[in-house]
């Protein structure tokens, strides 16, 4: 199994950006969160961030036929592109979306989310512990599919 774990603008900030949002741990932290898991459950991983919506729309793109799912923040653009929404529906690889924070308590403009309609799951407020929950829950998902 082959899983792509997507973060989009500003992930590659954590533990520098609002800390007491998003929690003290840095994106190298995360991403061995990712690797960790992933290895405990015999999956291979790809962790990919990018600042660029295009970069990211590419790379969703680049995964048809190559990996078996994806775990996706998309940061910011979580509420304003309906291009991640569009390119995760063309390759339709099973897709879970996390997010660090409690997006359902914040702003009203957080309360939106285009790429949820494609998701088989949404998982936030769990810090970045969210992550390892979106892989086991991918992971179950596929194996019982």
């Amino acid at each position: 199994m082959k899983f792509l774990v997507i973060n989009g603008p500003n992930i590659n900030l954590l533990g520098i950006r609002q800390p007491e949002i998003y929690g003290h741990a840095n994106y190298k932290t995360l991403v061995k969160l990712v690797e960790d898991t992933c290895a405990e459950v015999s999956i291979d991983v790809t962790a990919f961030q990018s600042n660029h919506e295009g970069v990211i729309v590419d790379t969703i793109q680049g995964a048809l036929g190559v990996y078996d799912g994806i775990v996706i923040n998309p940061g910011a653009y979580t509420h304003t592109s309906i291009a991640l929404l569009d390119a995760l529906s063309a390759v339709s690889i099973p897709t879970v979306e996390v997010h660090i924070s409690d997006v359902a308590s914040r702003e009203d403009f957080r309360q939106i989310s285009y790429i949820r309609a494609i998701c088989i799951k949404s998982i936030m407020g769990q810090g970045i512990d969210g992550y390892r929950q979106a892989i086991l829950y991918l992971k179950k998902y596929l194996e019982e599919r």
